[in-house]
């Protein structure tokens, strides 16, 4: 009846995009996720704490991680990381964690004006985020749907995480393939557009996620602890 309950909080249609990716039920019974990104020089394995949102990426120069309170990076040589910390440690897990993430505690629904793309229509549902919740609760998300299987095909976001303000500018992702992984239909290959007149226009670049992993047990909670040589970033 619990689930029910909580089903009965969303809209009809993100309810069963929701279903047609396994169920908010199957999701909440994990507690564990990690999958990995090929880079140049080496894979990005990114690990993910499911209920208190504590992560940590491993890559071949860095290490970044977050405790639930603080992000931390560690230098394994002399080569500088390029990025910014606190804006990367859970971006990849928040794309790839589509459209589950979209069910957490402060956020309102809408109904947004369908996409069309090469000639299909794809209905939208307009996520925004009550004050004060995340780092950038200004950020709006579009979740765009097949109409028949209601499975999710692309989503448009704005960034206001550096500006710290309301964009009108979307940009675009198409969640091209998917892979099943313990009853979860996850994403395999996301494609980045490039965009114009808020409409994604050509492909920029890929993005293949690989060796998903889900476990029903928590990750061991020192692998998120800022290890020494590391330093927390403000």
């Amino acid at each position: 009846m619990k689930k029910e309950i909580e089903l009965n909080q969303f809209p009809k249609a993100i309810t069963k995009v929701f279903k047609a990716h396994g169920g908010l039920a199957l999701w909440h019974k994990m507690h564990s996720l990690e999958f990995k990104i090929q880079k140049q020089k080496g894979y990005e394995v990114t690990l993910t704490d499911l209920r208190r949102r504590k992560s940590f990426i491993d890559l071949p120069h860095h290490s970044i991680g977050y405790d639930g309170t603080k992000v931390w990076l560690l230098n394994k040589d002399t080569i500088d990381y390029k990025g910014n910390p606190k804006f990367y440690h859970n971006l990849m897990f928040y794309f790839f964690a589509m459209p589950f993430v979209l069910a957490d505690d402060g956020i309102m629904y809408s109904e947004a004006k369908p996409l069309v793309y090469e000639g299909k229509e794809y209905p939208g549902v307009k996520i925004t985020y009550n004050s004060g919740v995340g780092e950038s609760p200004d950020d709006e998300y579009i979740l765009y749907y097949d109409p028949n299987s209601y499975q999710m095909v692309w989503l448009a976001y704005t960034v206001t995480y550096f500006s710290k303000e309301k964009s009108k500018t979307y940009h675009f992702i198409k969640y091209d393939t998917w892979q099943s992984v313990e009853g979860l239909k996850v994403p395999k290959t996301l494609i980045w557009f490039n965009y114009e007149k808020n409409l994604p226009t050509t492909e920029r670049n890929r993005v293949e996620f690989k060796e998903v992993k889900f476990l029903e047990a928590p990750p061991e909670a020192a692998v998120f602890e800022k290890p020494d040589g590391a330093t927390f970033v403000d």
